[in-house]
């Protein structure tokens, strides 16, 4: 994946170098995210490459991958980052649910590979046995032979933070280090954070004492070089609640201050940040994709 960071420490302009974009729709056509994205002049997308309820997915048409290519150039726009199927568990202990989800990944990152989309973001997945180390090395294992299937592709694997829910992986940043340090070629995987997970799952990122101390742990468990992709998510739930629900930015438990920290650190200007929050228009009509986008670059330049 392409590295868009961007050198700074100065705060008057960074609003203007932060990359923010939103997950949006596929319906009607690959190329409808993109179109979508651009007209509300967003620097980037997330997107999921089929429909995100179904194993396997329609073939790409070659019109559509054509106009998906189109827009994709466009100058100052990207990268591209892909959202798997959440119905893929790659730390599952069912063999079949296993291989089923090796399967659909490996259809996910062809479509990633023919589309040009720098990461395709997935969650670690679910040791419903309880078993954290097997499900770790099972993680690896499918990463592994996606890879050695793959020797030539670009596209990289991130590991996305989870809230802590059930016995999903995750939560804390050395169980992300964990699948890492089992991989043959960890240079092929990086990190996504979501900040409503992290929160959910107890990094209080609403002071700076818990934001660094959450840095910190990233640093010694898997390198802050390896985090390519921001989600950026209000919570519905409060610090350690292990609950996903995400809310309008400014409008949950993280609140306003829970970005500052984050959208003032040089470190990560450049990087992609995504909005999951939820959809729709406020009463006056105005999109709330393009409300969220406002108060972040509000924030950013405070």
């Amino acid at each position: 994946m392409t590295n868009t960071r961007v050198d700074s420490s100065t705060k008057g302009s960074e609003s203007q170098r932060h990359r923010f974009g939103a997950h949006l729709s596929i319906a009607g056509g690959m190329q409808n995210a993109l179109r979508a994205a651009q007209d509300a002049r967003m620097a980037v997308v997330q997107v999921f490459v089929k429909n995100q309820r179904q194993w396997r997915g329609v073939p790409l048409s070659a019109e559509d991958v054509a106009a998906w290519h189109t827009l994709r150039n466009a100058p100052g726009f990207g990268p591209i980052i892909a959202h798997a199927t959440y119905l893929i568990n790659l730390a599952s202990p069912d063999p079949v649910l296993w291989e089923r989800s090796v399967t659909a990944f490996a259809d996910e990152m062809d479509r990633c590979d023919r589309l040009a989309i720098a990461g395709l973001v997935v969650h670690p997945g679910t040791p419903t046995d309880g078993d954290v180390a097997a499900g770790v090395r099972r993680v690896a294992a499918a990463l592994d032979r996606l890879h050695g299937e793959r020797p030539k592709q670009s596209v990289e694997v991130l590991l996305e933070t989870t809230a802590g829910q059930g016995q999903t992986l995750g939560r804390r940043f050395d169980e992300l280090g964990a699948i890492l340090a089992a991989l043959r070629h960890p240079e092929r995987v990086g990190v996504c954070v979501d900040t409503c997970h992290v929160f959910a799952a107890g990094y209080d990122l609403r002071t700076q004492d818990g934001y660094a101390a959450m840095l910190a742990e990233a640093e010694l468990s898997v390198g802050l070089h390896r985090i390519r992709c921001w989600h950026l998510n209000d919570s519905k739930a409060d610090c350690g609640a292990r609950v996903d629900r995400h809310e309008h930015i400014g409008k949950g438990f993280l609140g306003t201050r829970g970005f500052r920290h984050l959208l003032h650190d040089a470190r990560f200007i450049g990087l992609p940040m995504i909005l999951e929050t939820p959809k729709g228009t406020d009463a006056r009509g105005r999109d709330l994709d393009r409300i969220n986008i406002e108060r972040l670059k509000r924030i950013a330049r405070r």
